[in-house]
């Protein structure tokens, strides 16, 4: 198996502050490193305003990594952000996808 390129959004809740929210970022991107990934960019948009309200929040604080794993590792880091309840919604695109 080799390593994709992935590029992970998610939303966090947007009463964290900026310290918190890198916090946050770098604990769960260790799940990358430890795997033998690795993290090419952290891009943290600040807070934004929703598209449509989630769990009664109309904001959140918008951050996207670029990243290389193995597809398994990129799994995990799916299902444990998911289990965060500061983070508000996930999203991993594969970009090197043919």
């Amino acid at each position: 198996m080799s390593a994709h390129k992935y590029e992970l959004m998610f939303i966090a809740d947007p009463e964290l502050d900026e310290r918190s929210l890198k916090k946050l970022t770098e604990q769960y991107l260790e799940i990358v490193t430890k795997e033998g990934g690795s993290v090419e960019k952290t891009d943290f948009w600040g807070r934004r305003k929703l598209a449509y309200e989630i769990d009664g929040k109309k904001e959140g604080n918008y951050t996207v990594v670029n990243y290389s794993a193995e597809p398994a590792t990129s799994d995990e880091l799916d299902r444990v952000l998911n289990l965060n309840e500061s983070v508000i919604r996930t999203k991993i695109l594969r970009k090197d996808a043919k």
